[in-house]
């Protein structure tokens, strides 16, 4: 019997041995499982904190991209503000110096015009004194005419006409108006104005060997006769009768 169970007990014993080997080695599986799910625990924490840092990180750059943008925008309205601002200023000036340009030039033409003035003014009174004293000239040359130009051998028409008849043939005369007929006037008689206009001038008097007519004086042929008329006054001055042709 005590062999029997030394034999039960020697065959006892590696049973329980490989119970309590396998027992360490589940507890050592288990231990490996634990430790493998943490790793991978681990792994995942650390992956979804790399990916967070991932977003974090791209999430930061775009704000400072977008923050930098900002800066950038700013600088370049306050650029163009500046540029703005600048170009204000220069259109000021340039505004002031063309206002002022205006205005000398304004003022030199207000000079010049009031020069202009003064020497119209001028120019005026003394075109009023020498019609003054031309009038006086005239006047005094109205009472200087001398009529005895006849006695002069030079202005001797009648001798000068018998050799020369074509040049004292000037053609039919036309009155200023209709149905007027010829009357004869006399020294001191005033003739209408047209009577005595520039058509019936005679522009060369020597022509027809008569004196020269000075002042406000002009030779008209009036019919077939020539007066000296005042063109001033319409008065007739000298006379020739049959004159002409």
């Amino acid at each position: 019997m005590a062999a029997v169970a030394a034999a039960m007990a020697l065959t006892a014993l590696p049973t329980e041995a490989f119970a309590a080997s396998a027992e360490t080695q589940q507890r050592a599986r288990d231990r490996d499982d634990r430790r493998g799910n943490a790793r991978q625990g681990n792994e995942r924490i650390r992956w979804d904190a790399m990916r967070r840092a991932v977003k974090q990180s791209g999430a930061r750059s775009d704000r400072q991209e977008n923050r930098r943008e900002q800066r950038q925008d700013r600088r370049e309205d306050r650029r163009d503000r500046s540029q703005d601002r600048r170009e204000n200023r220069r259109d000021r000036n340039q505004d002031r110096r063309e206002n002022w340009r205006d205005r000398n030039q304004d003022r030199r033409e207000n000079v010049r015009d009031r020069r202009d003035n003064r020497r119209d003014r001028w120019d005026d009174r003394r075109d009023n004194r020498r019609d003054r004293w031309d009038d006086r000239r005239d006047r005094q040359d109205h009472r200087s005419w001398n009529r005895r130009w006849r006695d002069n051998n030079r202005y001797d028409w009648s001798r000068y006409r018998a050799s020369n008849r074509h040049v004292y043939r000037v053609g039919r005369y036309y009155s200023p108006y209709r149905n007027y007929r010829y009357n004869r006037v006399n020294i001191g008689f005033r003739l209408g104005n047209l009577f005595y206009s520039n058509r019936y001038w005679i522009n060369d008097p020597w022509q027809y060997r008569l004196p020269p007519a000075h002042g406000p004086y002009r030779w008209v042929r009036y019919y077939d006769d020539v007066l000296l008329v005042n063109t001033y006054s319409g008065e007739v001055v000298d006379v020739i009768y049959d004159f002409f042709w």
